[in-house]
C-alpha cells in the first residue's frame, strides 16, 4: 500500500511544476480590460475580448481582439498577425507588423510609413460580423425548429370523430 505522504508529495510537485511553466509565459488574455504594452516592454501573444490593445513596445506573436481595437503606436512592433473582429486596427507612423493584417466588421487605418509583412484583409461593415457569427446560429435555429416540428408531427394523436 502506498503512503499518503508520497501521493501528497507528487500532487504538490505537479502543482508547482505547472505554476513554474505558467510563470514563464508572456502571453496575455483579458476580458473587458484593456491591454497596454509600454515602450521597452516585450510580450508574446495578446488576446482581448470586449477590450482594446495599445502597443508601444514589442509583441513577438499574434494580436487578436473581439469587440475591441488594436492600436500600434509609434515605435510599436508586432511580429505575428493582427486580427480585429468588430473593431479598428490602426498602425501609426514608424510601426511594423510582421504578419497579416485582418479586420472583420471594422476599419483598417495605417500610415503609409507603417510596414505590413503579410496580406491585408479588411471586411468593412457589420454585415460581415452578422454573416460570420449570425449565420451559423440561424442554421442551428432552423435545425432545432425542424426537429420540434418532426416530433410534434410524429406524436400528434388523431381523435376519431363520432357521428
Amino acid at each position: 500500500m502506498k503512503s499518503p505522504s508520497l501521493l501528497i508529495l507528487l500532487l504538490l510537485l505537479l502543482i508547482l511544476s505547472t505554476t513554474a511553466f505558467a510563470g514563464a509565459s508572456r502571453d496575455r488574455t483579458q476580458f473587458g480590460h484593456d491591454i497596454t504594452v509600454r515602450a521597452g516592454e516585450e510580450t508574446d501573444e495578446l488576446t482581448c475580448f470586449g477590450c482594446s490593445i495599445k502597443i508601444r513596445g514589442q509583441v513577438n506573436g499574434d494580436v487578436t481582439t473581439f469587440g475591441g481595437s488594436i492600436l500600434v503606436e509609434e515605435g510599436g512592433k508586432v511580429g505575428g498577425d493582427a486580427t480585429a473582429f468588430a473593431g479598428t486596427l490602426r498602425l501609426d507612423a514608424g510601426t511594423s507588423l510582421g504578419g497579416d493584417a485582418a479586420v472583420f466588421g471594422g476599419r483598417l487605418q495605417h500610415d503609409p510609413s507603417a510596414t505590413i509583412g503579410g496580406d491585408v484583409t479588411a471586411f468593412r461593415g457589420g454585415i460581415w460580423i452578422a454573416l460570420i457569427f449570425g449565420f451559423p446560429f440561424l442554421l442551428l435555429g432552423a435545425f432545432i425548429a425542424l426537429i420540434v416540428w418532426l416530433v410534434r408531427k410524429l406524436t400528434h394523436r388523431t381523435v376519431p370523430v363520432t357521428a
